[in-house]
C-alpha cells in the first residue's frame, strides 16, 4: 500500500483515536463504547501504518510531495 497521509494529518488521526478509545472505556456505555473504541482504534492504526484506506477510492492524499 502506498502510503497517502501527511505528518499533520497522522498525527491528529492519532490524537482523536487516543481520545476516541479513551472515552469509549470510560465515559460512553453500551454500543457507544464500542463504536467508539472501534473508531479510535482504526484511526490509530491508520496514522500508525501512514495510509487511510478511504482516501484510495478518490485519489486524496495529504502527503507532500
Amino acid at each position: 500500500m502506498n502510503k497517502n497521509m501527511g505528518a499533520v494529518d497522522r498525527w491528529i488521526r492519532i490524537i482523536l483515536g487516543i481520545i476516541f478509545v479513551l472515552w469509549g472505556i470510560f465515559i460512553a456505555t453500551g454500543v457507544w463504547a464500542g463504536a467508539l473504541f472501534t473508531l479510535g482504534a482504526i484511526m490509530i492504526v491508520t496514522s500508525l501504518i501512514g495510509t487511510c484506506p478511504l482516501y484510495m477510492p478518490f485519489g486524496i492524499s495529504t502527503k507532500k510531495k
